[in-house]
């Protein structure tokens, strides 16, 4: 049973970046779609990037195109979430999730089997 851990979250100045990383166990990394997701209180999940095991295609949500970006290493077993120009808005628990799909609705939470324990990420004016 593959496990995911996130990392790298924490409190930082708008403007300003992190990056998140989630590792994941196990030998079946490579044949895995990865997603980020994010929760702020009283709010429902919101996808933010998934990338796609199949042809490591990526997209990513509207709301941080430009802004973050996410990215895999299939030998470290690792995927990440490149996040810059942060905005307070972008507060929230940071979740990193895995499934088998790899079709075009990665940005859809039920596609997903496995879930992390979350970051929190805070964002401070």
């Amino acid at each position: 049973q593959v496990q995911l851990v996130e990392s790298g979250g924490g409190l930082v100045q708008a403007g300003g970046s992190l990056r998140l990383s989630c590792a994941a166990s196990g030998r079946t990394f490579s044949t895995l779609s990865m997603g980020w997701f994010r929760q702020a209180p009283g709010k429902e999940r919101e996808f933010i990037a998934a990338i796609r095991w199949s042809d490591g295609s990526a997209h990513s949500a509207d709301s941080v195109k430009g802004r973050f970006t996410i990215s895999r290493d299939n030998a470290k077993n690792t995927v990440y979430l490149q996040m810059n120009s942060l905005k307070p808005e972008d507060t929230a628990v940071y979740y990193c999730a895995a499934g088998r799909y790899s079709g075009s609705y990665l940005h859809l939470h039920q596609y997903y089997s496995i879930w992390g324990q979350g970051t929190q990420v805070t964002v401070s004016e």
